[in-house]
């Protein structure tokens, strides 16, 4: 069966994150956006564990389902046209922060688990490692290749996925304190390193520049804070519905389908700059520029492109399956002229959801005609617009959100110009 997946969330034990990412909420926003199924998140903090033990039950093979008690007042603001069941994954993000070759590395590493056992055997390594108390990433001063080591003494079931894995300060390729291969990193464990996650500022075509992760699945996934990002980037399955289907899937690249994936330039670290002097540059201006701020003389923060330009032996990208997508409550907001979280953009979003079903199904495979009738033409031609990826889009950088816009001018100005971009989606 094909379905769509999000494996990288986070609860509210994590810092600036909604407490309404628990597993109520995530099973009602999980409908509404159209994910089968989605990472628990968090499961090494303590108290979120026992959280989802009490709210969780068994469903598929090494997944769960939310509780039935649970589900009822969470899902009285799920149009009938969304509602459909979700299942769990044991899921949590860990910070390793140690120093390795002379230098201080930062990376974050996904963990997914079959099994409540394995995940409290994890947890009980790790309690002993570090505080994995205090938020629910916990941050410890554990090599990345020994967590990688710890987690498959646990169970070989279990899987460590490098996270955003380009991110400038804490991932496994950033430009700041990551590694220039996998190898470096994990040593001689990196064959058992099968996916990485391209995270915000990257898409596929930009990893599959580099030949070195060709035998590598690029998964995508949205690191929610909050219920509403759920899904801003996902992935496809074509597999059974079961732990071990899908984790042989990202394993082996059979039966999964591509990548749902945001803009990267929407991404906060696309390109190189600096946010205080709102400078952005491209890679071949920063190094003109000897890598510093033309403003203040400070070093310029090098964004993802750069650093994929740094280590790509390829101009061209080997094919890869992804579809771009702009969350709908945006586009509702623009074409309407108010925020995304105003009531009016709010009500209208509901009203699209219950004349045509969740959300990956109206961006995705909705006839337009039927947009047209059931939620409006201004609607309808902001989809179409994403579909054909006629957008106007600046560059994020150095945390910095991107802009991604239909048809308008950029919401502030920038040191440097940037011109309108036609952007080709690729369908699956």
């Amino acid at each position: 069966m094909s379905f769509i997946a999000d494996l990288h969330v986070h609860s509210g034990y994590s810092r600036a994150t909604s407490k309404a990412m628990r597993p109520s909420g995530l099973w009602r926003w999980c409908q509404m956006k159209g994910i089968r199924v989605v990472g628990t998140g968090d499961f090494t903090h303590p108290e979120y564990f026992r959280e989802l033990k009490g709210s969780l039950e068994p469903a598929q093979e090494g997944l769960f389902q939310l509780k039935e008690e649970f589900r009822t007042s969470e899902g009285e603001g799920v149009p009938a046209s969304c509602a459909s069941e979700v299942s769990f994954i044991l899921q949590a993000e860990i910070s390793s922060i140690y120093k390795k070759n002379g230098r201080t590395r930062k990376v974050h590493s996904i963990v997914l688990a079959p099994g409540l056992t394995e995940a409290s055997k994890l947890n009980e390594k790790l309690d002993a490692i570090g505080n994995i108390k205090s938020d629910g990433r916990p941050i410890l001063g554990l090599d990345a290749k020994e967590l990688l080591k710890i987690v498959l003494d646990v169970s070989p079931e279990c899987m460590v996925i490098p996270a955003h894995a380009w991110t400038p300060h804490f991932s496994v390729f950033g430009s700041v304190s990551g590694f220039d291969s996998l190898e470096e990193c994990y040593d001689e464990l990196t064959p058992h390193i099968h996916a990485i996650e391209t995270g915000l500022s990257s898409d596929p075509p930009m990893n599959r520049r580099l030949s070195m992760l060709d035998g590598i699945t690029l998964i995508s996934n949205s690191d929610a804070h909050s219920p509403a990002k759920l899904g801003r980037e996902a992935n496809l399955f074509n597999t059974g519905m079961s732990y071990a289907s899908m984790t042989k899937a990202m394993k082996t690249g059979e039966g999964f389908g591509g990548t749902i994936e945001f803009y990267p330039e929407q991404g906060k670290y696309h390109v190189d700059g600096h946010r205080k002097c709102n400078v952005s540059m491209e890679p071949g201006e920063t190094r003109k520029a000897g890598f510093i701020c033309p403003e203040c003389g400070r070093k310029l923060t090098v964004g993802v492109m750069h650093r994929v330009d740094d280590l790509a032996d390829r101009e061209e990208p080997a094919p890869s399956e992804f579809r771009y997508i702009v969350p709908l409550a945006e586009l509702i907001a623009e074409v309407m002229g108010r925020g995304v979280n105003t009531k009016g953009v709010q009500a209208r979003y509901m009203e699209t959801l219950s004349a045509l079903g969740n959300e990956f199904r109206v961006l995705l495979d909705t006839p337009l005609d039927d947009i047209k009738e059931a939620a409006g033409d201004d609607i309808a031609d902001a989809v179409s617009k994403m579909r054909s990826g006629d957008l106007y889009i600046e560059p994020g950088y150095d945390g910095e959100f991107g802009v991604v816009s239909l048809d308008k001018k950029p919401r502030k100005p920038r040191k440097t110009k940037k011109s309108k971009t036609k952007k080709d989606g690729m369908l699956f």
